[in-house]
């Protein structure tokens, strides 16, 4: 390797941090409110949802480490990963607003069935271009710079900035839905002119994150290898299989408890008496409720280094998904009314899944080095497309899970109250089976192997390999 510089200047952290925030103007809403979208403006059955989030994964399993393998043999004069975020950026902001415009916003009257399909082909292909943007960007972290300490620290400003599009979903989403339509969460008119708005930014600043950020420790063309070959590598990595399980769960977690808040508190918790506030709507609550969360856990992840540097990567994310456990399960005690223990739990929840979201992608890296070092085979993006996998994997059961359950216990998308059956199926989701997804994520990784002294090893050992092969 010729003239690495294993510093990276802030406009370049930034720079690659926007990428996320593009990401995750769509991400974001899946987490939280893409349920709702399906079942109150859409207007289909939840169970059919469920069964849709989950089907669509058997074509990310496909689709996610070919996109992989194809991005480690590309080769340009903008790089091996960087190409992406150009060639897509524009293609992503058109699919993810067809994702959330439906029939009606286009003056079309369906039928249940038709209405169902075209919800299929869309949120499939937005599947399938996040896949292939999210891809290489998530692989260029790992060649921006050969440094493993660098990389936590541009793992760092990419979360942080990740939280500005939490926040803009979470605070500024419903104001645009209801300003663009008729004052009511759930118009359709309202939702597509607002994802627009989204959707747009999201293709700005992928080109953002483009022109801002260059490889540096590059793919060398002698490592191409088969896709076999790359499947055999991963198998045998066992710290990915480590972060990967603990990936799913993590993301069971957030999709599962992340979807039923809005349910939660709009049919559980309701207007409720507050003291110092006064009585808050449920829509108030709900707002309140996430971007507190978002406050605390940008604090938490602001405060990762210092963590991850006194326990290392694998016990700070696996002492902190307990944290999240324990929290979490708490609010089965709770009853509706009480309103300010429901937020300090949040507070102690979202504070601890900071440092989580920051250290994933920087041990995802972490593996992608301990696999060149040990098979002398470096194939970042094709580790980088499987750990994606693993993501959507647990977005997918995590949004799957919520549906079944919603399902099961009798929501009614058409009603306006729902029976206590119903609403009981809302409380162990915002509760109980969140809590065991975290605890099953902490579990992997207390088996992760890779410690600070091991990585240290790993990164003297493979600048050597390059300095001799230059």
């Amino acid at each position: 390797m010729k003239g690495i510089n294993n510093k990276i200047s802030i406009g370049e952290k930034i720079g690659y941090g926007l990428g996320d925030t593009a990401s995750n103007l769509f991400f974001q809403i899946t987490i939280y409110y893409i349920m709702f979208f399906y079942t109150d403006v859409f207007k289909l059955n939840p169970k059919d949802i469920a069964t849709m989030f989950l089907l669509t994964r058997i074509w990310d399993a496909i689709n996610d480490p070919i996109m992989g393998a194809i991005a480690d043999k590309t080769k340009t004069k903008w790089g091996t990963y960087r190409p992406y975020l150009l060639w897509t950026a524009i293609p992503f902001g058109i699919i993810f607003f067809f994702t959330f415009s439906t029939p009606e916003a286009f003056g079309a009257e369906w039928s249940y069935v038709a209405k169902l399909v075209y919800a299929y082909i869309t949120y499939t292909l937005m599947m399938m271009i996040y896949t292939v943007i999210n891809v290489p960007y998530a692989a260029l972290m790992g060649v921006i710079s050969p440094s493993a300490t660098e990389r936590t620290v541009i793992s760092t400003f990419r979360f942080v900035l990740v939280f500005i599009a939490q926040f803009i979903v979470q605070f500024a989403l419903l104001h645009m839905v209801t300003k663009f339509g008729n004052g009511e969460t759930n118009d359709f008119y309202g939702w597509q002119k607002a994802v627009a708005v989204l959707a747009s930014a999201a293709a700005v600043l992928f080109l953002i994150t483009f022109f801002t950020t260059r490889e540096r420790a590059t793919v060398a063309v002698e490592e191409k290898h088969s896709f076999l070959t790359n499947v055999t590598d991963l198998w045998g990595n066992f710290p990915w299989l480590m972060i990967g399980g603990a990936t799913f769960f993590q993301l069971t977690f957030i999709c599962l408890r992340g979807g039923d808040i809005a349910y939660y508190i709009q049919h559980v918790i309701g207007d409720q008496e507050v003291a110092g506030f006064g009585k808050l709507s449920s829509a108030t609550l709900t707002t309140s409720y996430l971007l507190i969360g978002t406050f605390f856990t940008i604090a938490g992840a602001v405060l990762t280094k210092w963590f991850s540097n006194v326990l290392g990567k694998s016990r700070t994310y696996a002492a902190f998904m307990l944290i999240t456990a324990i929290s979490c399960a708490l609010v089965f005690f709770l009853k509706p009314h009480q309103v300010i223990p429901l937020f300090i739990l949040q507070f102690i929840t979202s504070f601890a899944m900071g440092p989580v979201s920051v250290l994933q992608w920087a041990i995802y890296t972490d593996t992608a080095e301990y696999q060149e070092w040990k098979n002398n085979r470096r194939s970042t993006a094709f580790i980088m497309a499987a750990s994606l996998f693993a993501l959507k994997l647990g977005v997918a059961f995590g949004g799957a899970a919520l549906g079944w359950i919603l399902a099961y216990h009798g929501y009614d998308q058409n009603a306006q109250v729902q029976t206590d059956m119903a609403k009981s199926g809302m409380h162990l989701a915002m509760s109980i089976y969140p809590a065991l997804a975290a605890l099953a994520a902490m579990a992997f990784m207390l088996f992760y192997p890779l410690n600070k002294n091991k990585l240290d090893e790993i990164e003297s050992d493979l600048q050597e390999r390059r300095k001799a092969k230059d």
